[in-house]
């Protein structure tokens, strides 16, 4: 079991979340096995990916309800921000703030709207990764027919470091200075990358295991095969070695799959509220030129990626496209039967709720929050000592002594003669 919790992924909280989803994949596994009596991995993928996102409805309606919002206000805090466009002002900078502010609250939302959604999901969508990358750390069925070639390889002289100067290859790519290939799980790790001729590099160079190392391959054969596709290769990898043998359906098989991927990826994506906002008002929009810039850039690095990494990964990501497509599809349609005046005097009732929830502390904070920004606008005014005060008072008090006649400053003095004269007078007396 320790070498099994080695080979799984130790992020903070990705980890977490990967293990979880990896008892789900294995128990998947074990009711196609034992019930069905089916074991093989890519059904468990597709199974694995509609369970997941079935699970994601909520958070997929949530954010799909942000996005629609966004979408109609888009063009009005487009309008905000071309009303304060290049004042870099404090003034400014709190009107704009204020301004927007007031356009979210009208609509009954936040500044984060669906973005707390995509940051939930964000951390499940790489755990599933991670747990399709390396199934045999997660599904103890599909690792228990690697372990007695494991063992074989460990007990022969020379078994390790056959392991090691394959692991050394391109297809590999695990550094033998960063993996230790003494212990099971990482051997583990490694023979799930193997390609059909790295099985054969294996044999020659253990002779002894020949036959253990053929039947272990044939029992992974039908584990990783799907629609006549090897799920642990890269699709790139089958491509030309299909090119080299002749097999040219097998090489357009392999070539099918990033290329599907990219085509779901791209139109799961176009079928977004925001997608489809096609707005005078948005032309010039950072947000919107951000999101079709994104349209074009995902799909293609979706190409990319699954070409080079095991078509088990080409096989989730097109899963989960087809099934964000129809839950999309599902969600559109039932938001087109609500306006969108009666989506925000929903989401306009909930944020009142949530006010007053927090009661008058919500108000008091506003109140705060006002006079201190009023205290920052104010200059500070300092008290004046008694020192200073009789520096200013003999001041004017020589200033006095050289007015003119029949100037006020002189009437000024008379009085204050006067006044003095009445006191010492009072007190004579």
């Amino acid at each position: 079991m320790e070498g099994l919790l080695l080979t799984q992924s130790s992020a903070p909280i990705v980890g977490q979340i990967s293990w979880l989803l990896g008892h789900l994949m294995n128990g998947i596994f074990n009711v196609l096995s034992n019930v069905f009596h089916i074991e093989n991995i890519g059904l468990c993928i597709i199974i694995f990916t509609i369970i997941i996102y079935t699970l994601l409805l909520p958070l997929t309606y949530k954010q799909q309800k942000a996005s629609r919002l966004t979408s109609v206000m888009s063009p009005e805090l487009q309008r905000i921000q071309n009303k304060y466009k290049g004042k870099k002002d404090q003034a400014s900078m709190m009107k704009m703030q204020e301004e927007t502010k007031m356009v979210y609250e009208k609509y009954g939302t936040s500044m984060m709207g669906g973005c707390s959604q995509l940051l939930i999901q964000l951390p499940i969508i790489w755990g599933l990764f991670y747990v399709i990358r390396n199934i045999p750390a997660y599904v103890s069925g599909i690792k228990d027919v690697y372990m007695p070639l494991v063992g074989k390889i460990l007990e022969t002289d020379g078994g390790q470091a056959a392991m090691e100067a394959i692991g050394k290859s391109r297809e590999i790519m695990m550094d033998p200075s960063r993996f230790d290939f003494s212990k099971e799980n990482i051997i583990v790790d490694a023979l799930y990358k193997f390609q059909e001729s790295t099985w054969d590099k294996l044999a020659d160079k253990l002779p002894d295991l020949e036959t253990l190392i053929h039947s272990t391959q044939e029992g992974l054969a039908h584990l990783n095969s799907f629609i006549g596709i090897n799920i642990a290769e890269t699709p790139l990898t089958i491509f030309m070695d299909s090119i080299k043998t002749g097999a040219i359906a097998t090489a357009i098989l392999a070539l099918s799959i990033p290329l599907i991927s990219g085509i779901t990826q791209y139109m799961s994506m176009k079928m977004t509220p925001t997608a489809t906002t096609n707005s005078k008002d948005n032309k010039d929009n950072p947000m919107m030129a951000s999101m079709n810039t994104t349209m074009k850039i995902m799909p293609l690095f979706s190409v990319f990626m699954v070409f080079t990494f095991p078509s088990g990964i080409g096989l989730y990501w097109i899963a989960s496209a087809v099934v964000r497509m129809v839950q999309q599809y599902v969600i559109n349609k039932h938001l087109e039967k609500i306006s969108i005046e009666e989506l925000i005097e929903k989401n306009q009732e909930k944020a009142a709720k949530k006010r007053e929830k927090k009661g008058t502390n919500a108000k008091k904070l506003s109140e705060m929050a006002q006079v201190n920004a009023r205290r920052i606008e104010e200059p500070k005014r300092r008290t004046m000592t008694e020192q200073e005060r009789e520096e200013v008072l003999k001041k004017a008090q020589e200033k006095n002594k050289n007015a003119k006649q029949g100037s006020l400053a002189s009437k000024a003095n008379l009085v204050k003669q006067f006044n003095e004269n009445n006191r010492k007078d009072s007190e004579k007396k």
